[in-house]
């Protein structure tokens, strides 16, 4: 069986691939698992580099990748190398250059004199194999990422990619096929997305990261339970930004409209819904309407265009549907950008922005996956937090401001798992950073030192630095001495009274000698 990817743009093919069968999966795990032992047996050095040349390899085909993404995906070439190929390289820099540090097995300082003579150290295991399922709208990052931190971590990975965009898809599967990975750590398999959670969870993946919509990834939880099969989900988002009274407009401006309206409006982490201080708001609907009506809707490959298309037809109807909730409910357009003839059939919605959104409003609940954001006038900071934080979603935010103390004030106030001054989205884009949200936002980190220790299990081994002790205090036979002096070991280590910890002392050191009692 084919499946065909087609660009979003004009409709044509950008290629044709094989399909698989959900039962091919699990084939794909076990040989996976069985060349995953010797791939975690290699040195850091050595598994370093075999993903340099990966990142060798992305370095030099850079323009082609960039190109390929836009055609699979819709997104402008300037918004693929920038969103999607610097970010893969940086971040591929970041795990070589400090993942041994982070993976190193490391010695927890002691927490108790009475454990004097007990050393742990915690080891990095990975887990073995792990599933990833990405989603079509950063094709070529998310994933990326995901499975480098897997491979460097010591476990195979088996990759899905979106039904939407196997070129890409492909394309990864290339880079890492002439890395010279052992035969069968990586996998790519091609399956429609209903069939995949459960071919992964049934398949014995050993953990499954999940990117994608916040019901499909309740869905994987359900599935994954009778398992305990760990997950990581990075789901939806209904970001927030604050813009203060005090901010630098022009900046500001510039920040949100490229925030919203990149990758047409199509990232979990976009602007949404921007919160404005109401001394500034008029001026500031002023000056960002000016600036839509210049934005340049057009052919994704053509170098003036600044906005692209949606990548899929139904993705554009699903906008367009809850763009008109939005006005059934009272809200207006305050702008939109021109849409070019020629292009009013096809996936392309010009950038809008609206105003008078009510609270119980799609755009201001909900998560909208295209060019939409909504202007809402605030009074003080308390009520901007209020309602910024009146979602069920917590990806991430920003907060717009001059005085850089009360921003970081703001932003440590606002629910979402990533907050950024001054800008907005960026932060998926810096290697060390973790991204992930709160509540229907999902669970888990990718990304930085946590999303790079989500892909091991954290052994401890405590050994007994008393080599002569026949047995530790605490152990059989019992008595009421031993009650007692344990009971005086809390009133010495913890008591607050001088006097009453100083009378413990001897009652202390009685029990001390059951250490060498046969």
């Amino acid at each position: 069986m084919k499946a065909e990817s087609i660009n979003p743009a004009d409709g044509s093919s950008t290629g044709i691939f094989p399909l698989h069968e959900g039962k091919e999966v699990p084939r794909c795990i076990d040989s996976s698992r069985i060349a995953q032992k010797e791939w975690a047996a290699l040195s850091w050095k050595a598994r370093s580099r075999a993903i340099g040349r990966v990142g060798a390899a992305l370095v030099e085909r850079a323009d082609e990748l960039a190109a390929l993404i836009s055609r699979d995906n819709g997104k402008t070439k300037v918004d693929a190398i920038a969103t999607e190929i610097l970010p893969a390289a940086m971040a591929l820099n970041y795990y070589r250059s400090q993942g041994k540090r982070i993976l190193a097995s490391t010695r927890p300082a002691g927490g108790n004199i009475l454990m004097f003579n007990k050393r742990s150290r915690l080891h990095k295991i990975p887990y073995g194999v792990i599933g990833v399922i990405s989603p079509w709208n950063y094709p070529f990052a998310i994933p990326f990422s995901e499975i480098i931190m897997g491979l460097l971590a010591g476990n195979g990975v088996i990759l899905k990619v979106a039904s939407d965009t196997l070129a890409v898809g492909q394309a990864l599967a290339d880079l890492f096929a002439d890395a010279g990975l052992p035969e069968g750590l990586f996998a790519y398999v091609n399956l429609p997305g209903r069939l995949a959670g459960p071919a992964f969870i049934d398949g014995g993946i050993d953990k499954l990261f999940f990117t994608g919509s916040t019901a499909v990834g309740k869905e994987l939880m359900i599935l994954s339970a009778p398992r305990l099969l760990p997950l990581v989900l990075e789901l939806g988002g209904n970001d927030a930004a604050i813009v203060r009274a005090d901010a630098d407009l022009e900046r500001t401006v510039s920040g949100i409209i490229w925030g919203g309206f990149s990758n047409a409006g199509q990232s979990c982490g976009g602007v949404q819904r921007v919160f404005v201080h109401e001394s500034i708001y008029l001026k500031f609907c002023k000056l960002l309407s000016d600036r839509v009506l210049k934005l340049r809707v057009g052919m994704p490959d053509e170098w003036d265009t600044d906005i692209g298309c949606l990548t899929s037809i139904k993705q554009k109807e699903a906008v367009e549907a809850q763009i008109r909730d939005c006005l059934k409910k009272g809200a207006r357009i305050l702008v939109q950008a021109p849409l070019p003839e020629g292009l009013q059939s096809r996936n392309f919605i010009a950038p809008v922005v609206m105003v008078d959104v009510s609270e119980d409003s799609v755009l201001m609940r909900d998560e909208v996956f295209g060019p939409v954001i909504a202007l809402v006038p605030f009074a003080s900071d308390e009520e901007a937090l209020m309602r910024a934080n009146n979602s069920p979603y917590g990806l991430t935010g920003s907060v717009w401001s001059r005085n850089r103390n009360r921003a970081r004030e703001v932003a440590s106030r606002m629910n979402a798992g990533a907050v950024t001054i001054n800008d907005h989205l960026m932060s998926h884009g810096l290697g060390e950073t973790p991204w992930g949200g709160f509540n229907d936002s999902g669970l888990g980190r990718t990304h930085g030192e946590q999303g790079l220790l989500e892909m091991v299990r954290i052994q401890v081994i405590v050994d007994d630095n008393l080599p002569f002790a026949v047995k530790a205090i605490w152990w059989h036979p019992y008595s009421e001495k031993l009650y007692l002096g344990l009971r005086a070991l809390i009133r010495f280590l913890y008591g607050r009274n001088l006097m009453r910890r100083l009378v413990s002392l001897p009652r202390v050191l009685g029990i001390f000698v059951r250490y060498w009692e046969r």
